[in-house]
């Protein structure tokens, strides 16, 4: 009933221990790969990762990726698991994340990065964990992938402090059918499609080549059917599923900065003139019947680092913006306050004539060591560029649901983009347009791009048409099935004028909300629980063998 001492000791030494796997009654181990085959398959999949994500754009290695992540740490102990799955989240996230370097030193950039990657160092540990369980049942590797990538991008989307989601597998697939997915269960249920399609790749691979007969062929084929066939199944997600109530015309300004990187600072009178100027000369056209009346015009975030309600200079200057084109302005500022050394990021509503109103939107999600500093006393202690953050951003309490003109805007600012919940406030607030308020001036073209991706997610997501503002670029206009207009260059000052459709109604996936991610949450923990119990019922007599050595029953759980 199972392998006994006198097994095959061949490639083992005396005492060595290597990956340990079980033997299955009435058949052979179904072994690990060799650790110089794991080894380049745990790298290869963060290049594939990292290759599907803009700028680069190849949303198709993404299920690749996945696959190879699998083989790298299948049958693995979970802390090889661990170690293969970090280095596959370093190729990763370190090439991913280098934008964050660009203007300071490479430590929170390495650090942002290592922290990533020990999420999928803990997804590596528990799907080789899982793997021989999931052996039994080949064909429900698929889904058990789909609900694991789920549940890992589920913790790092909110730890620490709130988390960061960049790097989800469903912000690779802004050109992929599978991002009409996303009208029906939102940014998890993409990421769940590509790691099914992922699992199916490796259902149909991980197999002995020794003896190929035809109904393994036939398992081959079949698996990597099943792989296009999720790919496609995006094409009959329905999009839109919303109404329109109407149309406005939309003007973004791109007013651009003096000087890339974190000195924009210095230079913020300069770029509040850049976003005062642009609009000014669209006005100009305006009146010359070279464009069409804006009925709102959008700025990015930053474009007003000068508070305008504590600077009457500021105030004036804006002033002239908005009663030169006559339409209200969305401004992105930071205001000083509430409290001595604190400062707010918001997006300030400016009508003509009038000047300032009370509305506005406070980011909600301040992003910690840039925004705001967490345990500042310690983090000082390993970098004293924590204190480039001088004031604290207090995060605001309420969605960015704010009226311009005609339009109902749902404004979030930067990086909250990738915050599901954040975004899907604003819709079920009453949002008919979404407006996405940034400043890449920090980083660079990649960072811009891959947050651009993220805007096309949520405008399938929600049914509504949408737009990005950036100071340096990208910005552009969003359909509701996802695809570009207008985009801009990068690092160019630049105005677009487009007419929207204003929508009302809700997509499945803005009726459903979170349910879709906590159901296969619990479906990721289901299975994890499952192999527990699974493993401890383990065979009586079963043995376990290590690199060919038979060390006595159970010691895999040693």
């Amino acid at each position: 009933m199972v392998q006994t001492a006198g097994a095959d000791r061949s490639g083992s030494g005396p005492g060595s221990r290597g990956p340990v796997t079980e033997v299955p009654a009435g058949g052979s181990a179904r072994r690990p790969l060799p650790w110089w085959l794991s080894l380049p398959a745990a790298v290869g999949a963060g290049l594939a990762l990292l290759v599907s994500f803009p700028p680069y754009g190849r949303w198709w290695l993404a299920p690749v990726g996945v696959a190879l992540f699998a083989v790298a740490v299948h049958r693995r102990r979970p802390v090889a698991g661990f170690g293969y799955g970090a280095l596959a989240g370093a190729v990763f996230f370190v090439p991913l994340l280098s934008w964050t370097n660009l203007h300071l030193s490479n430590l929170p950039w390495l650090l942002l990065s290592g922290l990533e990657s020990v999420y999928l160092g803990l997804l590596g540990a528990v799907a080789a964990y899982v793997s021989p369980v999931v052996d039994r049942m080949r064909w429900s590797w698929p889904a058990v992938t789909g609900v694991l990538w789920v549940a890992q991008e589920a913790l790092r989307d909110r730890t620490p402090f709130g988390g960061f989601p960049w790097g989800r597998l469903a912000f690779s697939q802004d050109e992929s059918p599978l991002l009409r997915l996303a009208a029906v269960g939102g940014a998890p249920l993409v990421t769940f499609a590509v790691g099914v399609a992922g699992g199916f790749v490796v259902a149909a691979l991980w197999r002995s080549w020794r003896a190929v007969d035809r109904a393994g062929l036939v398992r081959v084929a079949a698996g990597l059917v099943g792989a296009v066939v999720v790919v496609l199944v995006g094409f009959a997600a329905p999009v839109g599923g919303t109404s329109s109530t109407g149309t406005a015309v939309v003007a973004v300004v791109q007013g651009n900065v003096p000087r890339m990187g974190f000195d924009f600072n210095a230079q913020r009178r300069a770029v509040l003139d850049n976003h005062v100027n642009g609009t000014v000369e669209l006005a100009r056209r305006v009146a010359a019947g070279e464009q069409e009346r804006p009925d709102l015009v959008v700025w990015p975030e930053n474009s007003s680092d000068i508070d305008p309600l504590r600077n009457p200079d500021a105030a004036a200057r804006i002033s002239v913006a908005a009663d030169a084109i006559g339409a209200p302005i969305l401004v992105g500022a930071v205001l000083r306050g509430p409290e001595p050394g604190q400062v707010r990021n918001v997006g300030l509503v400016w009508q003509p004539g009038t000047g300032v109103e009370e509305r506005m939107y406070v980011k909600r999600h301040p992003v910690p060591f840039a925004e705001y500093v967490p345990l500042r006393d310690i983090a000082r202690m390993v970098s004293k560029e924590v204190d480039r953050v001088a004031s604290d951003f207090v995060p605001g309490s309420e969605p960015g649901v704010l009226r311009l003109g005609p339009a109902v805007v749902g404004d979030v600012i930067c990086f909250e983009v990738a915050y599901d919940g954040i975004v899907r406030d604003t819709v079920v607030g009453g949002a008919q347009l979404l407006v996405v308020q940034t400043n890449n001036a920090t980083f660079n073209e990649a960072e811009a791009r891959q947050q651009l991706a993220m805007v096309r997610l949520r405008a399938v997501e929600h049914g509504r048409e949408a737009l990005m503002a950036s100071t340096v670029g990208v910005s552009g206009f969003v359909g509701v099935d996802g695809r570009v207009f207008d985009g801009t260059g990068f690092n160019t000052a630049e105005v677009i004028v487009r007419e929207l459709a204003l929508r009302e109604g809700r997509t499945i996936a803005t009726r459903v909300g979170f349910w879709p991610e906590v159901l296969l949450v619990v479906a990721a923990g289901m299975v994890v629980a499952g192999a527990v119990v699974l493993r401890r019922r383990s065979r009586p007599g079963a043995a376990v063998v290590v690199s060919g050595d038979v060390v006595g029953k159970d010691s895999e759980e040693r």
